[in-house]
């Protein structure tokens, strides 16, 4: 699969596109990509959403996506990485927190937007950022960048609301760096035992549960079985993967296991589950 890199703090591209020049391929940098006209589908994680002006999507690193054009298309994409974040270009105190955000859209569904209001803002933004860098007049690198940072700004804060509301501005560092950790490793169960997140984090094994829920007044298996529950609702009501497919990539032992497993959490099977979803869309 490729795999691009970006080599300068921030770039931006817009494209008008009959076909998707690209396969399915990954980065090593965040990507915004804006819808300005035209109409298709987005897969990214394997998950796939019909796209139409004014969609915004937020593509974290290592996250595989593509599209398939339906009709000519007009794309924005601001393409930043960590560089960008940790120069501290808006203003934030705390650039783990604004990173937690940020990576944590990777298994969020379709557009980023959440806020009705925000669509308008973020519209007015980007067409001011094509403006100037379409035209390229004085000061407009730097008029660009203050942009971009609203723009950064904007989305994180439609992220949020997306996010477990265990995470708040006081969260404690050590925590939000435990439930990342497991958010990056929640395909690999082998690295999210109790004794390996104990080991990261040099935590006592006994002492990491009350630790855990102390500040997240949940335990740390819960935690971990409702995100991966969410994933893997995610996958049976947007994805076309086969339940055995959705049961390999989070590393059940069998079919049956991974299906004990989702009727434990949601009383319904997970062919259920995606029957009873697919009729409502």
């Amino acid at each position: 699969m490729e795999r691009e890199s970006l080599f300068e703090p921030f770039s931006i591209v817009v494209k008008t596109l009959d076909e998707c020049p690209k396969d399915e391929h990954e980065h090593t940098f965040f990507e915004f990509v804006y819808i300005l006209s035209g109409t298709g589908s987005h897969s990214i994680n394997k998950n796939t959403f019909n796209y139409s002006q004014g969609d915004l999507f937020l593509i974290s690193p290592a996250s595989c996506h593509s599209f398939n054009i339906y009709t000519t298309t007009q794309f924005f994409f601001l393409r930043f990485n960590n560089i960008y974040i940790e120069s501290k270009p808006i203003g934030v105190s705390n650039i783990q927190r604004l990173e937690q955000i940020l990576f944590n859209a990777n298994h969020l569904s379709g557009c980023i937007l959440k806020y009705q209001e925000d669509k308008s803002l973020v519209k007015s933004i980007i067409d001011a950022i094509v403006g100037e860098f379409v035209n390229n007049d004085l000061y407009a690198r730097e008029l660009i960048e203050q942009l971009v940072n609203t723009l950064i700004i904007i989305v994180a804060r439609n992220i949020a609301q997306n996010l477990p509301e265990i995470l708040t501005d006081s969260t404690d560092e050590k925590i939000i760096g435990i439930i990342q950790y497991i958010h990056k490793n929640i395909f690999y169960p082998e690295n999210i035992s109790s004794e390996k997140i104990g080991n990261h984090f040099n935590i006592s094994i006994n002492y990491l549960g009350r630790y855990f829920k102390k500040h997240t007044s949940e335990t740390l298996q819960h935690y971990t079985a409702n995100y991966k529950i969410k994933l893997i609702e995610s996958r049976l009501k947007y994805s076309q993967m086969r339940l055995s497919e959705i049961s390999s990539e989070f590393r059940f032992n069998d079919d049956s296991h991974f299906n004990k497993f989702f009727k434990t959490q949601k009383g319904i099977s997970p062919s259920e589950f995606r029957k009873a979803h697919k009729a409502v869309l």
